[in-house]
């Protein structure tokens, strides 16, 4: 816990999330995605319920934040009942603690404790899931971040889904100025729509990590 929290990169950064990374070299992976220009490390945790897809926990993040010390480490909580996870993840060192509004627990409170234990608090929503709800309820004023998932969550190496980018652009109309996160089949190919929409957090998994030149790849998604 002691730990100095990291904030959100100035400008559009690039996450290098570790879900398609080599596990027998993570460390490695870690450094050769900060040091080709990753601005973060997005840690993706599943609980098998949620999504049907099973990965890491607190263990993992502990790994990433010894091999990055001074990047960002992106914990997204895809589990029915994140209130349990957030205190582990925090100690575990977590900058950033993002859980779902499609979870089971209250999305408020969860971002409250993220908060509490001094970590920047993210709300996600799935591809279907609309954000006009959340606005209208003033549920991300709870929020320091939003993450839009532009597949369906729990596999690596999906198709990104364009259609998600239309409640990026209603989150800028209705005047969000925080940062937008957006997760799932982030390529070269569709960056510029990402940024265009208003993304400023790219997450990219298997085109940089599934790539022969993760510079060239980061790069791509910040040209």
């Amino acid at each position: 816990m002691s730990h100095g929290r990291l904030a959100f990169p100035q400008g559009v950064a690039v996450g290098a999330s570790i879900l398609s990374a080599d596990f027998a070299e993570l460390g490695n992976e870690i450094a050769a995605a900060l040091g080709a220009g990753a601005g973060f490390i997005h840690v993706d945790v599943m609980d098998g319920h949620f999504v049907p897809n099973l990965s890491m926990g607190p263990a993992v993040c502990g790994a990433v934040r010894r091999a990055a010390p001074r990047a960002p480490v992106d914990v997204h909580l895809m589990v029915q009942r994140p209130l349990s996870f957030i205190e582990p993840f925090a100690k575990a060192g977590a900058d950033w603690c993002t859980v779902h509004v499609e979870a089971q627990d209250d999305p408020r409170e969860c971002a409250e404790r993220s908060r509490s234990l001094g970590m920047k608090a993210g709300l996600a929503f799935n591809p279907r899931t609309p954000v006009e709800h959340a606005l209208d309820a003033g549920l991300l004023d709870a929020a320091d971040f939003i993450l839009l998932m532009s597949v369906q969550p729990g596999y690596s190496g999906q198709a990104f889904m364009p259609e998600v980018l239309a409640k990026a652009r209603l989150l800028r109309r209705s005047g969000w100025q925080g940062p937008i996160e957006i997760d799932g089949g982030v390529s070269p190919l569709n960056a510029e729509a990402c940024r265009a929409a208003g993304c400023t957090l790219l997450v990219s998994a298997s085109a940089i990590f599934g790539s022969g030149d993760y510079a060239a790849a980061i790069n791509g998604m910040l040209a």
